[in-house]
């Protein structure tokens, strides 16, 4: 017999509404099947072809020197890694998988930066990441990041859109959080803040934690959060992973002003646009929602916002380009190849 929890664990891997594993795992081991130097020969043919098949090369330009800042020559370490030694690692796969589908097609001998996993500081030379810090304190001050590149990593659990059918108005006037607290200072004080509030329904998923036992539950789908007009997005050791999705439906993101950003350049973002902004302490979180609730018109036009913030990112073909423009500048602002 198959327990319910058991139950419970097969049918939210197969309707949780995120993207599915396997599939992004069998494209990318595929991917390893075909040899490096088939996409070496073709690299400045393909990126030609590319940019002449575009008609918004402005735009493309201007997020590739937001994510890489490199104005000037920089020199790397004599003892930077060779993009000949990025092999598949036993952890972190989808780091290796996202930064081999652009990486493949520069020469193996070329030096880079890489630093894998949820990226909160500054590398001391120019490297690639998948996060980086906008600001630093308590105070916010703002910080030079230059040195660190930013490229679509982690995209299969972070790029995830929805296709919300339920309108606004249809929904309920609270705001949802599901997430793990363990370890997340910003995520417990809005637990102990918030957990018994009227207006929030609240979560932790972390699988073992000493933090309440009144505050553990299961996932929910992302469907289910699309019954509530506010969700959450809180950042947790880097950015709010759900904020993605989030933008995408008709209900509206509310959180903290970001203090990291990733692809998705949420450093762009702007507060009470695109997402409902709340103060760093989340003490006028209710105030917030209230004015919302009571404000519909002004709700209706962040979701309008967000949609068409969300929009840019789903071109493929723009988003591959951005991908290889952005390492192709690295490698010739460090001096590797003509620029």
């Amino acid at each position: 017999m198959i327990s319910d929890c058991m139950k419970n664990k097969i049918t939210y891997i197969f309707s949780s509404g995120k993207n599915p594993k396997f599939v992004y795992y069998g494209i990318n081991l595929l991917r390893q099947l075909i040899p490096s130097a088939f996409f070496r020969m073709r690299r400045k043919r393909k990126i030609a072809n590319l940019i002449a098949s575009r008609s918004d090369m402005d735009y493309i330009e201007s997020r590739v020197n937001y994510y890489n800042k490199l104005n000037a020559p920089v020199q790397l370490p004599a003892d930077a890694p060779v993009l000949a030694d990025h092999k598949m690692p036993k952890k972190k796969k989808v780091y290796f998988f996202d930064s081999f589908e652009y990486t493949r097609w520069f020469p193996k001998e070329l030096h880079w930066g890489y630093m894998p996993g949820d990226i909160i500081i500054v590398p001391d030379y120019p490297s690639i990441v998948k996060s980086r810090p906008l600001v630093t304190g308590d105070q916010r001050l703002s910080i030079d990041n230059t040195n660190s590149v930013v490229m679509k990593l982690e995209k299969d659990r972070h790029f995830v859109f929805v296709n919300d059918t339920k309108p606004f108005h249809e929904k309920m006037n609270r705001v949802i959080f599901r997430g793990k607290v363990k370890g997340k200072p910003s995520r417990r004080v809005l637990m102990q803040m918030y957990f018994n509030h009227p207006m929030c329904d609240l979560g932790d998923v972390t699988k073992h934690t000493d933090d309440p036992q009144e505050w553990q539950t299961a996932k929910m789908t992302l469907k289910e959060h699309l019954d509530f007009k506010f969700i959450l997005s809180m950042e947790g050791n880097d950015v709010a992973s759900n904020l993605k999705w989030v933008m995408s439906s008709n209900s509206i993101a509310v959180m903290p002003r970001p203090t990291c950003e990733t692809w998705f350049m949420e450093g762009t973002l702007i507060p009470n646009y695109h997402y409902i902004e709340i103060k760093d302490d989340l003490s006028d979180l209710e105030e917030r929602l209230n004015y919302y609730i009571e404000h519909e018109d002004e709700a209706l036009e962040i979701i309008k916002h967000a949609h068409e913030y969300v929009a840019f990112f789903k071109d493929k073909q723009r988003e591959d380009l951005i991908n290889l423009l952005v390492l192709q500048k690295y490698f010739e602002k460090t001096g590797q190849l003509p620029g």
